[in-house]
């Protein structure tokens, strides 16, 4: 069995699962939604900025109990109920300041990403897809500075294709972790049975 360093194991794999299934909903909801203004697709996104902030914050508060990984959930939670306030209240009316918060929203979250990809993660798997996703991140961010230039039409399917790849690849990465977890569990009962089997034979040479 692999040897795996429990310090790096993410304990709110389920957060990612459901992460990954809200860009998936949102993402499928942006490019076949339908939707002929852009005032309209800001509005979804917002929303999908509220619902992930909701759902970072959850993980905050279950991360403080268990003293891991609450401070990055509580960051996560801060840029996307920052970035959901920005479109409601700051640019509302002004399509290219919404752009320009979605842009910087994406760029950043992209540049987390690979934070954790590079820092917090020691398997090649979580490296790989957090990585990938936070370069695609960093691209789109920079694609959407510029979707002044674009066609509604395309500024969807740039935006929407993002959020199915990050909902797609976030499930895919707390599947995987939850396969760790239970890898590290049985690891561990396997230790623990090894270290009373020891500790028995060892009592017994002294009888």
């Amino acid at each position: 069995m692999a040897h795996i360093n429990r310090r790096f194991i993410d304990k709110h794999w389920l957060v990612f699962a459901v992460r990954g299934a809200a860009a998936i909903v949102f993402g499928f909801l942006t490019l076949f939604g339908g939707f002929n203004n852009l005032e309209s697709v800001i509005a979804v996104v917002c929303v999908f900025l509220l619902t992930m902030g909701i759902i970072d914050a959850v993980s905050a508060l279950y991360n403080s109990t268990k003293k891991h990984g609450w401070f990055n959930s509580v960051i996560d939670a801060l840029i996307d109920v920052a970035a959901a306030m920005g479109l409601l209240f700051l640019a509302r009316n002004d399509l290219v300041g919404s752009l320009i918060i979605i842009a910087i929203y994406t760029f950043i979250s992209g540049l987390i990403d690979i934070f954790h990809g590079f820092i917090s993660t020691v398997d090649p798997t979580d490296r790989f897809i957090r990585v990938l996703v936070g370069m695609m991140g960093c691209v789109m961010g920079l694609v959407i500075i510029n979707a002044g230039n674009f066609e509604l039409l395309t500024f969807l399917r740039f935006f929407g294709a993002y959020l199915l790849v990050v909902g797609v690849s976030s499930m895919i990465y707390g599947v995987h972790n939850r396969s760790q977890k239970i890898e590290d569990r049985i690891a561990r009962s396997e230790a623990a049975k090894k270290k009373t089997t020891k500790s028995k034979k060892k009592h017994t040479r002294k009888k």
